[in-house]
């Protein structure tokens, strides 16, 4: 028996009709993504490389419309997608920014995302007392904050400090802190055996002397074997930065920047009504360490005076030429103290002649 034939379906309909309608969604979502990535990738109408400061626990609205003020970007919208995208809308990193003439949209969300903040140096020169610590933080402009409390003389670690813009001055003051202890620990478990220092303390004491008495790094292990020997024998250290120091303690009026000044401000040397001044720091009148450190002694004066070098000298004088020269006897000592006043009395000759 013979079927009749099956109706036909007809095409199209409802379900054709979902099926363009997605084949455009998609496609329309692949342009508006094309779009916005060309968008976000395009360089920026800045012409020229600007600095640029994101304040801690901004949010990326204001980022954005403070960046479209300063000419960094067009449209404050597409900045803040893109931070969603690439920042995963956490809050952007807290600092100051050197964004690049011409940077796009992505490349200042993935700069502030990661926190790339331009770094500034601030250095602490080796031998700096707490004074002058205090008062290169109080007078820097890129620190922010109260001033913190001093801290006691020797408890940093001079060095230069790469930090952003904006952070405290109590935070830096923390670091340097934090810095000197790591040193400290670390050198200490690695000094020389035997020598005639009880502890850590003792270390940088010995050490903020060795720091004033040279500037010249190779000369710091033969420095300090000076004042080990004379620790040793016992001997008084007699250094004159220990005269210095409490001298201007005593007298803040007589010094300028750690050094003795006369009335007009003019460098000068130690009076002998000084030499003879107890300040309880004086080590030609004390016996032993002065009281505290009289400076914060670098990395180099520290491992000079835990691994100093070996002799036995027990004096030491200006040989002239900026470095000193060493002696083991008084006799030896007289005769390169007599040079020194010879090469002294010759240069003060030439200045008055000129």
């Amino acid at each position: 028996m013979a079927r009749a034939p099956a109706p036909r379906r007809k095409s199209g309909g409802f379900s054709s009709f979902l099926f363009w309608g997605a084949v455009f969604v998609v496609l329309g979502a692949v342009f508006a993504g094309a779009f916005f990535y060309s968008a976000i990738s395009r360089p920026g109408p800045s012409t020229q490389d600007t600095a640029f400061m994101v304040e801690s626990g901004a949010t990326g609205a204001s980022i954005a419309a403070d960046l479209q003020r300063e000419n960094l970007i067009t449209d404050p919208l597409l900045f803040r997608v893109a931070n969603r995208i690439f920042a995963a809308g956490s809050t952007l990193q807290a600092g100051e920014y050197q964004i690049p003439a011409g940077a796009s949209v992505r490349e200042i969300v993935e700069m502030m995302a990661s926190g790339d903040a331009l770094q500034h140096a601030i250095t602490f020169p080796e031998g700096i007392t707490i004074a002058g610590v205090m008062r290169i933080l109080e007078e820097s402009d890129v620190l922010t904050g109260e001033m913190p409390e001093a801290p006691p003389e020797g408890s940093i670690l001079p060095d230069t400090y790469h930090v952003q813009r904006g952070m405290t001055r109590a935070a830096l003051l923390q670091q340097m802190r934090e810095a000197h202890d790591e040193a400290v620990a670390e050198i200490w478990a690695n000094r020389a055996p035997n020598l005639p220092l009880e502890t850590p303390a003792d270390l940088v004491n010995l050490a903020s002397i060795v720091e004033r008495e040279t500037g010249i790094a190779a000369e710091r292990p033969m420095v300090a074997s000076v004042f080990i020997n004379r620790l040793r024998r016992p001997m008084r250290l007699e250094t004159d930065p220990t005269i210095i120091y409490g001298v201007c303690l005593r007298y803040p009026d007589r010094c300028v920047d750690g050094r003795l000044v006369n009335a007009q401000g003019q460098r000068r040397t130690i009076r002998q009504s000084e030499i003879a001044l107890d300040t309880g720091y004086n080590t030609y009148r004390i016996d032993g360490l002065p009281p505290t450190p009289i400076s914060n002694p670098g990395r180099a004066a520290l491992e000079a005076t835990a691994n100093p070098a070996q002799s036995d000298a027990i004096f030491f004088v200006a040989d002239g030429s900026g470095g000193h020269i060493f002696a083991s006897t008084l006799a030896e000592h007289n005769a390169n103290v007599a040079r020194w006043r010879v090469i002294e009395a010759e240069r003060l000759a030439q200045e008055r002649a000129n």
